[in-house]
């Protein structure tokens, strides 16, 4: 009798293991193969650096090996649902590069960074970028091409000197921006392989400055820069110019271009 109630307590202890693990394993496959029921809709863009929103994966970007390649991301709610108004976690991959986001959790007016840094195995190839959006298990994602060029960066030198011209004017004239010779840049080709006109981009903590000039003599030798926030604007909104940089001219506000 002793033994017949030893067996029946083994088997019901059995079964309730099996039914646990099987809870554990079903809650398991749910949180990893779906999102939660009901999760709040959202949309989610991706913009290029320095020019115009990537229109989906036929869409081409060009670099070279160590350029560090910045797409914004920005997401809207479009529907309710649980987790309506929370943080958007972006991510992204990429074979043949370094990849890293900043600013990763964000909403509606906010802006992510990724930012791509292709390594020298990737040259002559085009390297895929998937950047992904996750809120609750809900996901979103959008792939983007880069043709890796055979070509170096040779112009960090002048661009800086370029840079530099501006940063004391804007100093003393638009302090409230918070930029001086103190400031720290990081700096990156991009548009690369175009002559006459040079484009070059530097990162401080605050602020986006794409520089560019005209490779002309005097007065044709003209250098602007265009400023944006980096954590909440995806568009330049400042630009300034030096009408002739060999002349010395000191720079001046333009309206932006239509294609900012």
């Amino acid at each position: 009798m002793a033994s017949r109630q030893a067996i029946t307590r083994v088997y019901v202890i059995a079964i309730i293991l099996i039914v646990v693990i099987a809870a554990v394993a079903g809650i398991w496959y749910y949180t990893q193969s779906g999102p939660e029921p009901n999760v709040a809709p959202f949309s989610m863009e991706v913009i290029s650096r320095p020019f115009a929103p990537m229109k989906g994966e036929d869409e081409l970007v060009m670099a070279i090996p160590e350029q560090r390649v910045v797409f914004l991301v920005v997401v809207e709610e479009t529907g309710n649902g649980n987790g309506y108004g929370e943080a958007v976690v972006i991510s992204a991959t990429a074979s043949g590069a370094k990849v890293s986001v900043n600013n990763q959790d964000i909403k509606s007016g906010e802006v992510a960074e990724v930012i791509v840094v292709p390594d020298q195995t990737s040259i002559n190839k085009v390297l895929q970028i998937s950047i992904n959006g996750n809120r609750r298990g809900l996901k979103e994602t959008k792939t983007i091409n880069i043709e890796i060029l055979d070509t170096s960066d040779d112009l960090s030198e002048l661009a800086a000197e370029m840079r530099d011209n501006f940063v004391p004017w804007l100093a003393a004239n638009y302090p409230e921006l918070g930029i001086s010779s103190e400031t720290e840049w990081i700096g990156t080709i991009v548009n690369p392989g175009i002559l006459v006109v040079m484009h070059y981009m530097f990162y401080s903590e605050d602020w986006e400055m794409y520089v560019t000039w005209h490779v002309m003599i005097p007065p044709y030798d003209w250098a602007k820069i265009y400023l944006r926030s980096r954590l909440t604007e995806t568009q330049s909104t400042m630009a300034f110019e030096i009408s002739s940089v060999q002349g010395e001219e000191e720079p001046h506000s333009i309206e932006l271009p239509d294609w900012v």
